[in-house]
């Protein structure tokens, strides 16, 4: 049977306040409990601590001993606790985020300078990957899901919605002209993603209902990869607004079939095992992501 904090709460107080009475005081505990506790260590340990007397209570040297550790391992707890209320106040600290990189790069990179000048001692890893991870093999703290969430392990924090815009470069519609209605962008290059397949489903009324599918002209794992394709002229795109807004204000990308677009948008989520006992430093960041992208 193990040793427990409790009992060598009481074996210190009782030898620093000389006698288990004011120890019990000090403790707000009853003399009987303060007792039990000395008695019971005593058994777990095979051996005399105190020696009473009708005056006085004496350590043996066995018990001087083990005072000795008894103080350090409840110091080091005492430093462990002042530690932990530290950081809850300034919190620090390795903080591992994931995202796929489109949202990684136009959503939160530019946050990332304010974010280090309010939380300086957190220590930021930021990951991408533009399919969902596992958060525990990956030894990822938070990560960023856009889209419905069918993990029902995970906590989240919604972080907003976006629009999705069918997008084209001046360039290319200059070369090819640019759609009035939805059926002529089967005429047109269309850029998809890989996966998932509903991600080629445009939010564009039609014959088809409120989507569109498509069959792509080229198809990309990686929204980043799909933007910059339609910066180049190569086709039309739908995307979310995180990742054009700064393209649409600049003329970059034009929307097109605004009038036939549907108004969809993506759920955005910051993610975490809902058995995690938030830390300081994940709830800093939640909580400075929720502000932000508001």
């Amino acid at each position: 049977m193990k040793t427990t904090i409790e009992e060598l709460v009481a074996f210190r107080t009782v030898v620093d306040t000389g006698s288990i009475t004011a120890a019990a005081e000090q403790l707000s505990q009853t003399v009987s409990g303060i007792s039990r506790a000395l008695s019971r260590l005593e058994q777990k340990l095979e051996t005399t601590l105190l020696r009473r007397t009708t005056r006085r209570l004496e350590l043996t040297e066995e018990g001087a001993a083990f005072l000795l550790r008894t103080r350090a391992i409840l110091d080091a707890i005492d430093d462990a606790e002042e530690q932990l209320a530290v950081r809850r106040q300034q919190p620090a600290g390795r903080l591992r985020v994931n995202a796929a990189s489109p949202f990684m790069l136009h959503a939160i990179v530019p946050l990332v300078p304010e974010f280090r000048r309010l939380f300086p001692q957190i220590s930021l890893e930021l990951d991408t990957d533009d399919l969902p991870i596992d958060l525990l093999e990956r030894r990822t703290d938070i990560a960023i899901r856009i889209g419905p969430l069918r993990d029902s392990t995970l906590h989240a924090r919604p972080l907003g919605t976006h629009r999705l815009r069918v997008l084209a470069s001046p360039g290319y519609l200059e070369a090819h002209g640019k759609p009035r209605k939805v059926a002529d962008l089967a005429g047109h290059a269309l850029l998809g993603f890989t996966q998932p397949e509903s991600l080629n489903r445009w939010p564009l009324r039609g014959v088809h209902g409120d989507e569109w599918p498509i069959a792509p002209t080229l198809a990309a794992s990686s929204g980043e990869t799909l933007r910059q394709l339609a910066l180049a002229g190569v086709g039309i795109v739908c995307l979310s607004d995180f990742m054009t807004g700064a393209d649409r204000a600049s003329g970059a990308l034009v929307q097109l079939l605004a009038r036939e677009t549907v108004d969809v948008r993506q759920p955005v989520n910051a993610v975490y095992y809902r058995n995690t006992q938030l830390s300081a430093r994940i709830t800093s960041f939640l909580d400075f992501l929720t502000q932000r992208m508001a």
